[in-house]
């Protein structure tokens, strides 16, 4: 084999593609990847996933010394912001990670080419960037080039006034009053790290409830959290319109089924409606790969495409938008591809909101069970009433576990409340074993911890619950 000839070529090197090439070169497949970006590692790493972890923990800390710390016996004389050192925290955290993926691409033996990556044939990839152009030679493709924002047509991005998540990222200065259009988990976590350094925050969203899909009664504590927190929530309610004047952003809206419009200012807003498949300059109509109406390309149960050999992955694929599904459809399409049998469970993928408190979900909510016509039980358990949690200064929240009226099988969690992102993991576990609200709450749970909480919600399932 030449150096431009491989078994596997991977387009896209977001957690789905570098995840991929490791992998596949764990089995022994000569590997390469292509990333049209400067860095590795995608939307997630760079411009998603992590730096916003990262103002989000930097925000709370900021929040907690301003309105919690005194509790602690902690004062604090002239506390002030350091919004750029803040943003240097963040890029270092990002710069950190990325050259990590650098390293485990050179530990693993992945060449790296930088720039586009076009399929022109079933076998064969061009790259073209700043050094020059690649003619890649390949016995199997994986797409793994994920998602972008969605942009409206009325209200285009200039990430200064009028921002995608990635300028709502790296903001120069504190806005007065930031406008987020859309109450989904990019919209709610953004708004909470202006919130929190002291900008006036306006949700727009057009749904009668925030969050997305998420358990109604969930959600109901979940909103009254952020609405306590100092947020504002325009619900039913879509926008028409926007101008920019001078140093604000004025926008048309009305209620979502239709009425006289009217204006809103900020001087910033925030549009996260959503996300749409990345496939521009990927040629994939050239090779007749099929994608749907929503423009993400259609793959089979083994994420395998209509032309044989080539596989998509990740974002560019149907269901959702989350870092950690594409990793696991990296890996299983590695392993199918070396031979063996890769398999994702898309009914145990957790979701997580990380605004604080969190809120994650894995498996159905109540209403999903309610609609497919199962007879089921559920559980409640407050952390108001957790030692640990009262220690942390952090009470509010619940844990809800669903489960099969007759099996007992664990159908969905869903947590409310401090660290719920780690929290779902016992619950993830749980499910992927076909574990039961039986097999939880009989399991031990160290005290005092934030998990005993989920032991008393599965208790709760059979009107068990010690602590209440």
């Amino acid at each position: 084999m030449s150096d431009t000839s491989f078994d596997l070529v991977i387009i896209g090197s977001g957690p789905g593609g570098y995840t991929a090439a490791i992998r596949a070169a764990q089995l022994g497949l000569k590997t390469a990847i292509v990333e049209k970006n400067a860095t590795l590692g995608g939307t997630c790493l760079n411009v998603g996933c992590i730096p916003s972890k990262a103002l989000l923990e930097s925000s709370e800390q900021f929040a907690a010394a301003q309105n919690d710390f005194s509790d602690f016996g902690i004062t604090f004389t002239d506390l002030s912001l350091d919004l750029g050192k803040m943003m240097g925290r963040k890029n270092k955290i990002v710069g950190d990670l990325t050259k990590g993926i650098d390293y485990l691409m050179n530990k693993n033996k992945v060449t790296h080419f930088n720039g586009l990556g076009r399929v022109t044939s079933a076998t064969n990839i061009e790259v073209t960037g700043e050094t020059g152009q690649h003619n890649l030679t390949t016995k199997f493709i994986i797409l793994a080039t994920g998602s972008v924002p969605v942009e409206l047509p009325f209200m285009p991005f200039d990430e200064k006034k009028i921002v995608s998540s990635t300028g709502a990222l790296s903001l120069s200065k504190i806005p007065e009053h930031l406008i987020v259009v859309g109450g989904g988990v990019i919209g709610l976590e953004l708004g909470s790290v202006w919130k929190r350094l002291g900008a006036e925050v306006t949700v727009i969203e057009f749904l009668d409830h925030i969050g997305g899909v998420v358990d109604k009664e969930i959600g109901k504590h979940f909103q009254r959290s952020l609405k306590k927190q100092g947020f504002t929530f325009m619900l039913n309610t879509k926008v028409t319109g926007s101008e920019i004047k001078g140093d604000k952003v004025s926008l048309s809206y009305e209620a979502a089924a239709g009425s006289d419009s009217k204006i809103i200012e900020g001087d910033v807003v925030l549009v996260a409606v959503g996300r749409k498949a990345y496939s521009e300059g990927l040629g994939l109509d050239s090779v007749g790969v099929a994608t749907d109406e929503r423009g993400r390309v259609v793959v089979d149960g083994h994420l395998k495409t209509n032309v044989a050999n080539i596989f998509a992955i990740g974002d560019l694929v149907t269901g959702p938008m989350l870092a950690h599904k594409a990793e696991e459809e990296g890996v299983a399409v590695a392993e199918t591809i070396a031979g063996g049998v890769g398999h994702v469970n898309y009914e145990t993928v957790p979701s997580v909101v990380y605004t604080w408190p969190e809120l994650a979900s894995v498996g159905l909510t109540e209403e999903q069970v309610k609609e497919a016509g199962k007879e089921y039980n559920t559980g409640t358990f407050p952390f108001a009433a957790n030692g640990r949690a009262k220690s942390l200064g952090c009470t509010e929240g619940l844990v809800k576990v669903i489960a099969d009226k007759v099996s007992d099988k664990i159908l969905g969690v869903h947590i409310f409340g401090p660290r719920a992102s780690d929290l779902v993991a016992e619950a993830v576990v749980a499910m992927e074993f076909g574990g039961s609200a039986e097999d939880l709450a009989r399991s031990f749970h160290a005290h005092p911890t934030l998990s005993e909480v989920m032991r008393e919600a599965a208790l709760a399932v059979d009107k068990r619950a010690r602590q209440m």
